[in-house]
């Protein structure tokens, strides 16, 4: 009586571990199902989230309104959502992607494609002069990871004489920023810079339920435009640059404070500027207007 007792122990055991082994293996194989339908898996280190809405997809495209005769630059084009729907205009398209294993998707996405080149590399010191074969300008598009949106669009503008236009996917906070105005809180050094060079238009904003995994923030499309004639053209860029670092280098404190050393009371009399604003408080023009003094008084 023992012995079968004994073996009925065993018995429920092995079926015990059998269950354990099936549910195991249900979950490996649930987990892999569900990594073939969802992708690629996001990294975080590349701040990856990848847009999987289609009509915010098709939205960015008209926006973008590609062209066979267009030659556009897609940075991060992720698993080639927006690169699909770019591709069906025909246009020559040059994606740079730095994460390995989306590089090998995206070559058998769209390696059919004669006019599409993938270019294994990081878009922050990419050559995108080396791109230009002809006269045309580059059209540049992509989904900015937002670790690196900031320090991308200062290096995309050293570019803006070879770019005829720019669409992002950017958090809307930044996108604020570009599109920003004097007198708000969102004012600051990355609009001045971008609007120095750019139109800029903040188009649509985009909810974090089009994306996977879906991002903390809300994002939004903007569209920079690179002025072909720069109404500043006596004020480089770099002078600007300098004045608009050190002027909003304190953002609570005023003019005076913050420029003090380099600009004095009788400067920005001369100026037609007010000391105790703030930085904020200046118009483009203003801010262009004490890079030119500066810069002719050698003072920066």
């Amino acid at each position: 009586m023992g012995r079968f007792t004994d073996l009925e122990h065993h018995e429920a055991q092995a079926t015990h571990d059998a269950q354990a082994a099936c549910a195991l293996l249900r979950y490996y194989h649930d987990a892999f199902s569900a990594e073939i339908i969802m992708g690629h898996t996001p990294r975080k280190r590349f701040g990856q989230n990848f847009l999987r809405d289609d009509s915010v997809i098709q939205a960015i495209s008209r926006a973008i309104a590609p062209t066979a005769d267009d030659h556009i630059v897609e940075i991060g084009p992720g698993e080639g959502a927006l690169t699909e729907a770019l591709l069906q205009s025909d246009c020559r398209l040059d994606a740079i992607e730095l994460d390995r294993d989306l590089r090998t998707r995206l070559l058998a996405s769209f390696s059919g494609y004669p006019r599409f080149t993938l270019h294994s590399a990081d878009a922050l010191t990419f050559d995108y002069p080396s791109l230009m074969g002809g006269k045309a300008t580059l059209r540049v598009v992509g989904n900015l990871p937002y670790n690196i949106s900031t320090p991308l669009i200062f290096a995309l503008l050293d570019q803006a004489p070879i770019i005829a236009d720019m669409h992002f996917m950017l958090q809307r906070e930044v996108v604020e920023r570009l599109a920003a105005t004097p007198n708000t809180k969102a004012w600051g050094r990355l609009g001045v810079m971008a609007q120095f060079q750019c139109e800029i238009e903040h188009l649509f904003d985009v909810p974090p339920e089009a994306f996977y995994p879906p991002p903390k923030v809300q994002s939004a499309i903007v569209r920079l435009t690179p002025r072909p004639v720069n109404p500043w053209h006596d004020c480089s860029r770099a002078a600007l640059g300098k004045a608009v670092t050190q002027a909003f280098s304190q953002k609570r404190k005023t003019l005076r404070n913050n420029l003090k050393g380099v600009l004095g009371d009788a400067d920005f009399e001369q100026l037609g500027i007010d000391p105790s604003h703030r930085a904020e408080n200046l118009s483009l023009d203003q801010l262009i207007a004490i890079a030119l003094w500066l810069e002719h008084e050698n003072n920066l």
